[in-house]
């Protein structure tokens, strides 16, 4: 492959990532380095997710964040892909509680370690805080790993 090429297939991929940034709100570190190494195999596994998520169907945008959300922290995702979706949510004008609604909806079905890391995540972008005990207890943490 020339030089000339090389730099072609490399505008490419950076126009493509900016378009996903652009489209979803995010992109995560896998995208970066697929757009880099693998970009045939990205724009594949983008398409799907356009399909499914991103392309105006019968579903608008924030009812998909939400499930987008829930399906996350039923399969226990990394806090900062949960993190992703909650903010744009956000962005799109649902509010924390209807989040954290959504995300309590994990709790009968998957359990309250799924529930506790969709929790966290959006604990942590809320900025949410508790209620302290005035009693001597020991420290429970988050429930996080």
């Amino acid at each position: 492959m020339t030089t000339d090429s090389l730099s072609e297939k490399t505008a490419e991929a950076q126009d493509y990532i900016d378009e996903m940034a652009r489209k979803r709100g995010y992109v995560l570190d896998y995208h970066k380095v697929m757009a880099k190494h693998d970009f045939p195999m990205l724009q594949a596994a983008n398409h799907v997710v356009s399909a499914a998520y991103l392309d105006q169907r019968t579903l608008d945008r924030k009812t998909k964040e939400l499930i987008f959300i829930v399906s996350l922290t039923v399969m226990r995702a990394a806090k900062g892909h949960i993190q992703s979706h909650i903010r744009v949510a956000l962005d799109l004008g649902v509010t924390p509680t209807e989040i954290l609604e959504a995300i309590e909806i994990s709790l009968p079905e998957a359990g309250v370690v799924a529930f506790q890391a969709g929790f966290d995540a959006w604990r942590e972008v809320i900025g949410a805080d508790g209620i302290e005990p005035t009693v001597a207890v020991h420290e429970g943490g988050s429930g996080a790993s």
